[in-house]
């Protein structure tokens, strides 16, 4: 069952020129993703993308969680997925969400994602 849905487009020019603040790359990032990243401002511009979708998902933004709560990483493909921790993942646990689903895409200009949170029928 889908429980909930959200989407994000970010500027990867805004994203890269932020990044250029170790204090935001701290406050947004794990250090898992920086490395996956490898630098690449489209890569992190995606990550923040999949951060927000997945806020919109549980309904609340980033009211009740840091955006480093919610890691997205990427598997040996290539295919982003999210490891949610602290407020993030008993958030998830609360909304009966199970499993989040992503998709990342990028032009030279944007990165946008979607999140779709799937869990068990409550009724």
């Amino acid at each position: 069952m889908i429980i909930g849905v959200g989407t994000d487009m970010v500027e990867i020019g805004r994203i890269e020129k932020a990044c250029e603040r170790q204090s935001f790359l701290n406050r947004v990032y794990t250090e898992e993703e920086c490395r996956q990243a490898g630098g690449s401002a489209t890569r992190l511009a995606g990550s923040f993308a999949v951060k927000e979708a997945v806020s919109k998902v549980f309904g609340t933004g980033f009211r009740e969680f840091w955006p480093d709560e919610i890691e997205v990483l990427r598997d040996r493909l290539g295919k982003p997925y999210v490891v949610l921790h602290g407020k993030a993942g008993r958030k998830a646990k609360e909304l009966g969400i199970t499993r989040i689903h992503v998709s990342i895409t990028d032009t030279a200009e944007f990165a946008t994602a979607f999140a779709v949170g799937e869990g068990e029928d409550r009724l």
